[in-house]
């Protein structure tokens, strides 16, 4: 698998993002598409593209500029589970955000997506109060992670 850094309107994000919409449809009744704006991305965050050996897009995430020290993880998606897609793209966006001087991750997912949910802890993000738009939101559970 490689990680690729790319434009989030690039062919292969797009269709990971199509995709990953219409999972979060499924399970949470929201495509998630009104909380991504590709023009929020610069300056300040990436957008990245895993690929497997046959030059598959497999995977995506992206971190946004919040504040001065604190970056916002995005678009999490991962075709198959169980692989280490999803962590192998966290580590890489965790990694490029501390070498462009982030100190925290923070990050929402609806409670209902036990799945990512579960991911998040596992890869070591602990829950916190919701943040902006998300504080009245019952069904958002938002996360942080000191870099």
């Amino acid at each position: 698998m490689k990680i690729v850094e790319c434009l989030p309107d690039s062919f292969d994000a797009l269709k990971l993002m199509d995709e990953l919409s219409n999972v979060l449809q499924d399970i949470t009744g929201s495509s998630g598409k009104n909380s991504f704006d590709t023009n929020e991305f610069y300056p300040g965050g990436i957008f990245v593209v895993a690929f497997d050996d046959n030059n598959e897009p497999i995977g995506c995430g992206s971190i946004r500029k919040i504040e001065d020290n604190v970056a916002e993880v995005k678009r999490m998606y991962a075709k198959q589970k169980g692989l280490g897609i999803g962590s192998e793209v966290i580590n890489y966006l965790e990694k490029k955000a501390k070498s462009m001087g982030y100190l925290k991750l923070i990050l929402e997912t609806r409670l209902i997506n036990q799945k990512a949910v579960s991911f998040y802890k596992k890869q070591g993000y602990s829950v916190i109060d919701n943040y902006g738009k998300y504080q009245n939101n019952s069904e958002a559970i938002c996360f942080e992670k000191i870099l």
